[in-house]
C-alpha cells in the first residue's frame, strides 16, 4: 500500500490517500454504466485515509438505499461511489483510478455484476466473476436495479 493523490478533470477537486491497495475492482451494473458510461474501475479506501481539497465543488447523490456517488460540480468528473448503509462497507470509497495522479501499479482482482457487462469488451486476466446474485449475496441488498 502507498500513499496518491488525485485530482478532476478541471482541478477544482483535489484528494490525496494514505494506504491505498494495489488491487482494484471492476463494477458492471447498470447504475455505474449510467453514471460512467462504462465500467467503474474503483479502488477500496476507508474514509479515514481519504483528505480533499475543494469540497465546495463536490455535488454527491444518494443513488441506491446503501451508497452515494460523487462528481465535481464544476468538470463532471466522477470522484466516488460511498457506501452509507449500516455494515461492515460503511463508509468505504471507492476511488475510480484513472482521477489518481499516477495510476500505474494497479491490478485488477475482482469484476462484479459480470451478467449486466456488455458484451463488446472484456478484461484480461486471471480474477474473481461476480454475478449480481452472488454481490447480493455477499454484501446484502436485495433490492433489485443496481
Amino acid at each position: 500500500m502507498s500513499a496518491r493523490a488525485g485530482q478532476c478533470m478541471c482541478g477544482e477537486v483535489r484528494f490525496t490517500a494514505q494506504d491505498v491497495p494495489q488491487e482494484f475492482g471492476t463494477c458492471h451494473c447498470k447504475m455505474c454504466q449510467r453514471w460512467l458510461g462504462s465500467a467503474f474501475l474503483g479502488v477500496t479506501i476507508a474514509e479515514k485515509n481519504l483528505s480533499w481539497q475543494g469540497e465546495d465543488n463536490i455535488a454527491t447523490l444518494q443513488s441506491s438505499g446503501w451508497a452515494e456517488r460523487a462528481w465535481c460540480s464544476k468538470c463532471g468528473t466522477g470522484l466516488w461511489y460511498r457506501v452509507t448503509a449500516d455494515g461492515p462497507l460503511n463508509g468505504n470509497y471507492e476511488i475510480p483510478i484513472g482521477i489518481f495522479d499516477d495510476a500505474e501499479g494497479f491490478k485488477m482482482t475482482r469484476e462484479i455484476f459480470i451478467d449486466r457487462k456488455p458484451d463488446a469488451f472484456a478484461f484480461q486476466g486471471e480474477h474473481e466473476l461476480l454475478t449480481e446474485a452472488q454481490v447480493f449475496a455477499l454484501y446484502g441488498p436485495t433490492t433489485e436495479g443496481a
